[in-house]
Parts: structure tokens; sequence; C-alpha cells
């Protein structure tokens, strides 16, 4: 929906963006300094590679998300030290501050152009988004209805509806919807966290997983696989080829004339540390989706002979998946259910504790150990577009409507 900003709101809405730009000259001053050079630096190098050569544009996006968004040792941003060292600034000031702390990555499509402002709609998470830029409108001279533009955002602070560019701004062509729209669904795929700033996406995708996961136990005939790498992919390509033809058979009409992705080219594909593995365990549950464990078959056998556990090999294993991050509790709560009568056996001989007791102490244990997963809220690990992202996958040019494309997440490991 268009936000219409009335005559009398127009010299408030200038004066809140021309306030921003101050505030963000000296941000970046700020962030700049030497003090930050030990962190920001080598951001900069990494970008730059062994040819040190680094375009304006990177080092502008880079600087922006570093001030945004990078956290410092102390879990801080710099956006919270500017604040903390800025005590002369009004609370509209502050509340503007605090606000970019949260900025909307995307892929934009131009929708129009209004006055000083232009209407972008975001293919990653299908809302629009009515955009200022804080040296006028002199920034979007060269970009077209239509066009599309990389870039970020950030709200204008009690200016509803309101939205600032913030660092470089990527323009392309009408003509390079396709390239787009790939990328918006790697986006999409690899950060789902960017799909559901949009409520609707979050509802959407707890649906869409949950018929998916059915489809995955029909189709494999459970919801967990103890497989090696080799099998493991060829299950999957198989799995999603059966969902696509499935999905091409629903709707004929839309597969005529074009070749669907993915039905006659392998999909699918486990990271090298997963590749590598002996074993690799899928488990796709109703809340932490679809996912793959290395060497899971090691634990398997674990639990199942509670007398490994005096072998250092599947101490390690274990032990890695309590420690790392990239884990979740699932593999061992999974474990635990499947062999009650052994899963204290392991732990005691693990943490050398006599009386541990995994229906009292397991999952405090896994509290302390995964804090991460308990701080956040759970999302679908399906991604959900809009249908105007779908459009430009497909090289159509249909009208926006409200249908959705499912889009799977990448494997994570260990």
């Amino acid at each position: 929906m268009a936000v219409v900003v009335r005559n009398e709101d127009e010299t408030s809405l200038r004066g809140l963006i021309a306030r921003s730009s101050e505030l963000k000259g000296e941000l970046v001053s700020f962030a700049q300094g030497p003090y930050f050079d030990r962190w920001l630096t080598p951001l900069l190098l990494e970008k730059a590679g062994s040819e040190r050569l680094l375009n304006e544009d990177d080092t502008i996006r880079i600087t922006d998300n570093f001030i945004l968004r990078y956290r410092l040792p102390d879990g801080s941003t710099v956006v919270d030290r500017f604040l903390a060292g800025r005590r002369d600034l009004s609370e509209a000031d502050r509340a503007m501050l605090l606000g970019w702390r949260d900025p909307v990555e995307g892929i934009f499509e131009v929708r129009r152009k209004d006055g000083d402002a232009i209407v972008l709609l975001n293919l990653i998470d299908d809302l629009e988004y009515r955009t200022y830029s804080n040296v006028g409108r002199a920034a979007f001279r060269g970009v077209s209805m239509g066009g599309f533009l990389l870039t970020c955002l950030v709200p204008v602070h009690s200016a509803d509806g309101a939205w600032l560019v913030s660092g470089a701004m990527s323009s392309y062509p009408k003509s390079s919807a396709t390239d787009i729209a790939r990328a918006a669904l790697h986006l999409a795929a690899s950060h789902p966290e960017l799909v559901f700033r949009n409520p609707e996406k979050i509802a959407q995708g707890w649906e869409s997983m949950r018929v998916d996961r059915a489809a995955f136990i029909e189709f494999c005939g459970s919801d967990e696989l103890i497989l090696p790498p080799a099998e493991v992919e060829e299950r999957l390509n198989a799995y999603y080829r059966n969902r696509q033809e499935a999905a091409v058979a629903e709707r004929p009409d839309r597969a005529q004339g074009r070749q669907l992705p993915g039905i006659d080219l392998p999909a699918f594909e486990l990271p090298q540390p997963l590749a590598d593995s002996d074993t690799v365990g899928v488990i796709y549950d109703e809340v932490d989706g679809l996912n793959f464990y290395a060497d899971y078959g090691m634990l398997r056998d674990l639990f199942a002979d509670p007398a490994l556990a005096g072998r250092r090999q599947y101490q390690d294993a274990l032990r890695s998946y309590l420690r790392e991050e990239s884990i979740a509790p699932l593999p061992i709560r999974r474990l635990a259910t499947a062999y009650p009568e052994t899963v204290d056996a392991v732990f005691r001989k693990l943490l050398r504790k006599p009386g541990f007791n995994w229906g009292e102490h397991g999952e405090q244990l896994l509290r302390r150990r995964k804090t991460w997963y308990y701080a956040q809220e759970p999302h679908p690990s399906v991604s959900v577009v809009g249908e105007r992202l779908s459009e430009l996958a497909a090289g159509t040019g249909r009208q926006r409507s409200t249908k959705a494309r499912r889009v799977p997440r990448q494997p994570d490991h260990p």
C-alpha cells in the first residue's frame, strides 16, 4: 500500500533526512577513526584479495555494514559506541541511530518515482519501501522504473513508511531481470532471516515446511536417514526431482514452453566436510527443518553400545556435537529419545559425572552448550518468496499476486 505524505509533513521529513545526513557523516568519521582500525581494515583487506584491489562501492558497502551490523568483542556495535560517547544527542537523534542497527538488506525492483522518493519492491521479503536519499532526488537520476537496485535501507525515525538508502547503491537495468532473480533466490535461500522480515512469509514458510516434510517422509519412509554421502545426494536429488515433477503435473500451464530448472540437472550437493564423512545423518524435524550431520552413524552406534564411549574417536564425535555452534540440540535429543536406556551411561562416561541423569540434567546441559539456539525465535527452514520474484526467475512479466514459491536452504554442517 502506498504511503501518502501530506504537504505539512514534507518539511518535517526533509528536516529528518537532513539531520540523518549529518548524523551519518559523523558516524562514518567515528568508525574510520584509529580505534576501530583493528577490525575494519581486515574486512577491507579480505575483500581486496591478494591483488589488494577494492572499488569504491565495495569500500562503502563494507564500511556501512561494519558500522550498522558488525559485533565488536563485547557484543556492541559501532552505533552503540557512538551513542555512548555522545551525550549531547537529543532523544530523537538517539532513536534515529538506534533504528539503523536493523537495516533492510535486499535486491529491489523500482516500482515508481514519487517526488523526491522512489517506491521499491524488495524481491527478498516482498514488501514495498518508500525510499529517499540524504543527498536528494539527484541520487535516483539514473534509476528507471522496472530497473533494479542492490542496496541497504534504514528507517527514518518518526516518519512512518519512509526509508533511506544507506551505503552504496548499485543500479541494474530491466534487461538484467533473469540474473537479478537468480541472485535474489540465492540470497533468500542462504539468508532466510531476510525473507522473514515479512510476517506473512513466516506463516507461509511454516505451512510450506509442513507440506514438504510430509512429502519427504512419504518419499523416504522416515524423517530421519543415515546414509553414506553419495547415497544422501542421490536420495535428495531424487526427492527434489519428484517434488518438481509433482508441481509440474499440478500446473502444466506454467511449464509450457520452458524447462523447469533442476528436473534434468543435479540440484543438490553436500558441502565438502559432509561429503568427506563416513555417514551423513539427515533429519527433517517439524521445528528445526531439514538438517544434515556428519558422522551421525558413529553417534548412533555409540548410543546403541555405551561401551564405545571409552574410545577416543567416539568421545570426540559427541564432544564436537556439543561444542559446535553450527549444530543445534536436535540430533542429541533424537539420540537420547531413541536410546533412553543407554543415554545416561554415554554422558556419564563423556562428562565423567557418575550422577548424570538425562531426564534431570539433559536439557540444562543443552541450554548451557547451545545458548545461541535458545536465544532466538524458531523460524521455518523453508524460505518462501513472492510471486514477483518467481515471475522474474521464470522470465515472465505478469503482475504481482499473493502466491509464493518455496526456496530450500542449503545444508548446514559441523
